[in-house]
């Protein structure tokens, strides 16, 4: 194929991100014959037809560098923020794809990104899509760049607040982010040797957790490290979001989906501290020291590592050979050693999650880890 290809980064930033806009590029040009238009801010660049085309100089010099030369956004196409009020603004990213004549357009993305290229696929664009988030949370796909990066940037965390818990007596809460899912949490907690991990999938009871560490202490253990995914939560939180999810699916008007929908919405907005509490309530429980650390935007940033890229290059070239072969609507999933393509239909709107009995949980019981339940 020989044309023009946009390209977009939407969601969240995230290591491997330049390193695949590189891949895609240079294979598009120098393979292919294809000239690449990369769109400014996600779907906003779209809306706005930011454009810069991305050639060899652009192209020069981004493997290593974190983030993406093209900036992000989490604006939804369908209800994009535009002069105060949320907008439907498919219409306008159609007639900017139109007006480039643009062949395909590739949404680099998490979650979000699979839905919202759903959209734009149903508008009648040829759409294709990378997978990426530290979360490692897209469905259908073995993993996602970024997501290496991130444990790393964790497990050094972890590593290096193992001196101060240890000097101190203390326990040292970690909480790391992930979203709703415990990958992130669940690989580096094992890595870096926590002896509780926290995950959303494993609710969590405070008391057994504060049991596990006192077992610790019984035992002449001096500390404890306590991963935590942001999206953990206690066996009654769980029971009060599976109640209001409940509610949701139950409703049969629109009003009634959109209002359990914020209820949903506030209950978590309310956990924002949840992890602080927690840390709290174990110092109580246990009478001893307890600090927390909150990894945060940390593990998004700096440079990729080279596992992300390696597979951010691999998937960036598969894609342009995708292009080539006009194979449309369709994300690239790992699938082992190899690429798939998975329908974006299959994979919108769905999570990839941990599974109570996956080897990697059953491998940290089996070293004596506690998930508190």
């Amino acid at each position: 194929m020989t044309g023009n290809v946009g390209l977009l980064t939407s969601g969240g930033d995230c290591p491997g991100l330049n390193a695949a806009i590189r891949a895609l590029g240079r294979a598009c040009q120098e393979a292919f014959g294809m000239r690449l238009i990369g769109y400014a801010d996600g779907f906003r660049g779209l809306v706005h037809d930011r454009t810069t085309e991305l050639d060899s100089s652009q192209l020069s010099g981004i493997l290593t560098d974190g983030g993406t030369i093209l900036g992000t956004s989490r604006d939804k196409p369908h209800r994009m923020p535009i002069g105060g009020k949320k907008r439907d603004m498919v219409e306008a990213i159609v007639e900017t794809y139109h007006r480039h004549h643009l062949e395909a357009l590739v949404c680099i993305g998490g979650g979000g990104t699979q839905k919202n290229a759903l959209r734009l696929k149903d508008a009648g664009l040829n759409i294709v899509t990378l997978p990426k988030t530290i979360d490692n949370d897209i469905d259908l796909t073995d993993t996602c760049f970024g997501f290496d990066t991130a444990v790393g940037i964790a497990t050094e965390a972890i590593d290096r607040l193992h001196s101060t818990a240890t000097s101190h007596n203390r326990i040292i809460v970690v909480e790391t982010m992930g979203h709703r899912a415990g990958w992130l949490a669940l690989a580096a907690g094992m890595a870096g040797g926590a002896d509780v991990i926290l995950i959303p999938e494993i609710p969590y009871d405070v008391n057994r957790v504060a049991e596990a560490i006192r077992d610790r202490t019984r035992r002449g253990k001096r500390f404890s490290i306590v991963a935590v995914a942001e999206g953990a939560m206690s066996k009654n939180d769980a029971e009060t979001v599976e109640g209001l999810l409940q509610q949701k699916q139950n409703a049969t008007e629109r009003r009634e989906k959109e209002e359990a929908s914020e209820r949903l919405r506030e209950f978590h907005d309310n956990r924002a501290d949840h992890t602080l509490q927690l840390t709290k309530m174990l110092e109580e429980l246990t009478g001893q020291e307890s600090r927390l650390t909150i990894l945060g935007h940390l593990q998004r940033g700096g440079t990729p590592s080279a596992a992300d890229r390696v597979l951010a290059t691999w998937l960036g070239t598969e894609c342009a050979k995708v292009l080539n072969e006009r194979h449309y609507g369709v994300m690239l999933a790992v699938d082992g050693r190899s690429v798939r393509l998975v329908p974006l239909e299959d994979v919108a709107g769905k999570k990839k999650r941990v599974t109570p009995d996956h080897p990697m949980v059953c491998s940290a019981r089996l070293v004596g880890t506690s998930f508190g339940d």
